[in-house]
């Protein structure tokens, strides 16, 4: 099937996301910068992580499926577990916000960004297993070390919220923050390989 069903279905999902995620800060008591840092400042922080989480998903998926003409059956299982666990990211967030970053939502949190990233990984491999041996998404993957550093991050910083007293979750965040420094920053690989792709189906055949 095409596969502008698919991506319209997403970008309305991470839309909704992201609005649910807004409508859980809570408005300051005062009107002051201090009532706001005291009401609203951590969620808002934790607010501005997720929706950086949830715009990298977007981003890479928008990009990801320049490289598909076509999905199968697999590729819209796959997607649908994507959004799954990114559904989840309003809940985690909110109980990150409203239990001042106890040991377990933290730990929840790590869990729920590294099975997200695991599953977007699910979802590339198979649409590079669909497109066969000479996949463009394949090429442009590559090694893919960003994505295995982002793995061994979030398993570092689960791992630390949950082992470590003291300073465990303080890690934890800054692994999870440091994830999405590294993501933020434009992946050229696919980019790179969208317009390879562009400029080789404009080339005139010649007769």
């Amino acid at each position: 099937m095409p596969k502008n069903r698919l991506e319209a279905f997403s970008d309305g999902v991470l839309a909704i996301l992201i609005t649910i995620m807004v409508l859980e800060l809570t408005v300051p008591d005062g009107h002051s910068v201090s009532a706001l840092l005291h009401t609203t400042g951590i969620p808002l922080l934790t607010y501005l992580l997720s929706f950086v989480y949830l715009g990298i998903y977007w981003n890479n998926h928008h990009h990801m499926f320049h490289l598909v003409r076509k999905v199968g059956g697999g590729v819209l299982w796959a997607n649908l577990a994507l959004l799954f666990w990114l559904s989840l990211l309003p809940f985690t967030t909110a109980w990150l916000n409203e239990s001042h970053f106890a040991r377990t939502p933290v730990v929840v949190y790590g869990l729920n960004l590294l099975v997200a990233s695991v599953t977007y990984v699910v979802l590339q491999n198979v649409i590079i297993r669909q497109q066969g041996p000479h996949s463009p998404l394949r090429a442009a993957v590559g090694t893919d070390l960003k994505g295995k550093a982002s793995g061994a991050l979030f398993v570092t910083g689960t791992l630390c919220a949950l082992l470590l007293d003291g300073a465990g979750v303080a890690v934890a965040l800054t692994c999870f923050a440091s994830v999405a420094v590294l993501w933020i920053v434009p992946d050229r690989r696919i980019s790179r390989a969208v317009q390879e792709h562009r400029t080789a189906e404009e080339e005139p055949v010649s007769f």
